[in-house]
């Protein structure tokens, strides 16, 4: 049940101010630590403000959607709806800057894969990627465990397509009057689509953003269903029907916003989060190579008895991915 749900005590924000303070203090503190030496001008120009991030995220947003409409086999919508949760949930308390987007986004889908029991093995999943196919099983199992633990292991994911079925139900048996409720199901599929670009997810319940998606068809197509709203859904909780019609106003505004930013306006984005990113997170970079190839030493002086030479935080983490690795 969603009302007690970590989704719900954990993962739900007051409004979009609340969602835009959590990314700003994000931004702020990646800044802070990777230009302690710089001045203020200096990092202005170097790194991402938070409406930049935010930019970014959605096109990633929109790159996880298209990876998944490709996916063979065919993968449920819910299981794509739990991916966004995931890499908005991790975007919300963490930078762009910090963590690779490209990375984490095939990370989302895999962990979502498995929370929602959508059974691929890993060389199915891999085998929907471009290029080092290796590499990339090794980038997801090595951040996934990261991943796991900044959604806190609150993996349970509330879509709005359970709550939306359900009032498909309730209208075809309580509402009578209103003839084939599924003559709105290309408008309802099409606002839930759009939905998850936006912050409703993290301030809205599922089902008040499915009730937003039946109400936004209905009015697009001329049809009314007020009366099932008024009188058979809030017929007896006037101070609930005065909060949905509110919640539902400012999420289909929030839906009627989306915009996705200019490719030439990504691309430029992109450059400068080359530039700025943190290396240490960076599978391309020299830093995390340079890591990797520590990781394996100490794995094999491990094996041979010996002492690693790095940290024991460090080794810990990377050779719990590379026992995974060995799984593949």
């Amino acid at each position: 049940m969603f009302a007690t749900s970590s989704q719900r005590h954990f993962w739900m924000f007051k409004d979009e101010t609340d969602v835009s303070n959590a990314r700003l203090s994000a931004n702020i503190k990646y800044i802070s630590s990777r230009g302690r030496n710089m001045t203020v001008a200096e990092r202005e120009t170097h790194f991402l403000n938070v409406v930049e991030e935010k930019s970014l995220i959605m096109s990633y947003e929109y790159q996880l959607r298209d990876f998944c409409r490709k996916f063979h086999p065919p993968m449920p919508r819910y299981v794509v709806g739990t991916a966004l949760h995931y890499l908005k949930r991790f975007y919300v308390n963490n930078s762009v800057m910090d963590y690779p987007p490209k990375e984490i986004l095939v990370t989302c889908v895999y962990l979502s894969c498995k929370v929602e029991e959508f059974n691929v093995s890993m060389d199915q999943f891999v085998g929907n990627l471009k290029g080092d196919r290796e590499k990339a099983a090794s980038i997801i199992l090595n951040n996934e465990l990261l991943l796991m633990q900044q959604l806190d292991y609150q993996l349970t994911v509330h879509n709005p397509f359970r709550p939306l079925e359900g009032l498909m139900i309730d209208m075809k048996t309580r509402f009578p009057t209103f003839s084939d409720p599924e003559r709105l199901r290309p408008g309802i599929d099409e606002f839930l689509e759009q939905v998850f670009y936006t912050d409703a997810i993290l301030i809205y319940s599922p089902s008040q953003i499915s009730l937003a998606a039946i109400i936004h068809s209905a009015s697009t197509s001329k049809e009314n269903v007020d009366e099932y709203i008024t009188k058979i859904l809030f017929s007896e909780d006037q101070k609930r029907l005065l909060n949905l019609i509110e919640a539902v106003k400012k999420i289909r505004v929030m839906v009627r916003n989306v915009q996705l930013p200019h490719r030439d306006t990504i691309k430029a984005l992109e450059k400068k989060l080359a530039l700025c990113c943190n290396p240490d997170n960076n599978s391309e970079s020299p830093a995390f190579k340079k890591r990797m190839k520590q990781s394996f030493d100490d794995e094999e002086s491990f094996e041979d008895g010996q002492y690693p030479s790095a940290s024991s935080d460090q080794v810990r983490s990377m050779l719990m991915g590379l026992s995974e690795m060995g799984k593949i």
